[in-house]
């Protein structure tokens, strides 16, 4: 599959209105300000984007919005995450309808599956569509884990181009990348953003960062410099964006993210009950990272 995922693409936040409903306004208003600040994709309805809070009629809707606003400037990846497998081709659907560029799927939640289960379980998802697929391992909040030799199995499936690693665990992703590097229609996508620098040292393709909704200039840089041949610049732009995914570690996921968003004047609103807005304290914390980072 011709399909590749590159660059540094923000999982959007889904903006919220004081009453819980989708702030469709703010949305469009945030897709156009990540585009012209140098992102290379859109990722609506990820973990960053609160999937789970949304029914289905809401879940296409976001799409829609997305797509129509980013009028084919970047690609966009649709979020298609449930616990069971036709939970996930029905969303699926919904992305095919709308016409999204790609989809994420989550490992199962709550269900622990063995490595045959996860790997009928992505085999079946890609069966059902043409779209391309990347793979999300977010162990730390599915204590699930898809492991490199099943990842190494799924990549010789044509439309499972890619794997996002959020695991936080640099051995895994050089894994992932070691075992696929004969594959050339299969990437690896960072998901930590205090790993993105060494992820393209490695080999990665690029990464789904949750900060470059804060900082979207900083975290393209770490990119685009590398892929320049400024190797000391890139890192230089990770070391600047670190201080602000470390920050995340206050809140709730993604409540940093928001309240940064809202300090910087985006009116995203608060994440959907039952998580917290943050402490006072907390903000004042959050606010002194952005102004040394130069974006207050």
């Amino acid at each position: 599959m011709a399909f590749v995922p590159r660059g540094v693409i923000p999982p959007i936040i889904t903006p919220l209105t004081e009453e819980g409903e989708v702030n469709y306004e703010v949305l469009r208003q945030m897709v156009n300000h990540l585009i012209e600040q140098g992102v290379h994709g859109l990722f609506p309805l990820g973990t960053t984007g609160e999937f789970y809070a949304f029914d289905n009629a809401t879940y296409r809707k976001i799409l829609e919005t997305v797509v129509d606003e980013t009028r084919g400037r970047v690609p966009v990846y649709g979020g298609a995450n449930h616990i069971t497998t036709r939970g996930v081709i029905e969303l699926i659907k919904i992305c095919e309808e709308v016409g999204v560029d790609a989809v994420s799927v989550l490992t199962p939640m709550f269900v622990s599956q063995t490595q045959e289960e996860l790997y009928d379980y992505f085999a079946t998802i890609a069966a059902s569509t043409t779209l391309p697929i990347i793979l999300y391992n977010n162990a730390p909040k599915t204590n699930v884990t898809i492991k490199p030799a099943t990842v190494a199995r799924l990549a010789k499936i044509d439309n499972i181009v890619a794997v996002k690693d959020s695991t936080g665990d640099m051995t895994n992703t050089a894994e992932y990348i070691r075992l696929t590097r004969d594959n050339d229609s299969f990437h690896v996508l960072m998901g930590r953003d205090t790993l993105i620098h060494a992820a393209l040292c490695y080999g990665a393709s690029g990464a789904i960062a949750s900060c470059a909704n804060v900082a979207p200039r900083i975290a393209a840089d770490i990119y685009d410099k590398y892929v320049a041949g400024d190797v000391k610049g890139s890192l230089e732009a990770q070391f600047v964006l670190a201080p602000l995914r470390i920050a995340c570690s206050m809140g709730t996921f993604p409540a940093v993210i928001k309240e940064g968003l809202v300090q910087q004047g985006f009116q995203v609103g608060k994440c959907l009950a039952p998580i917290a807005e943050l402490k006072p304290e907390e903000k004042e914390k959050l606010h002194q990272v952005l102004v040394e980072m130069n974006l207050l």
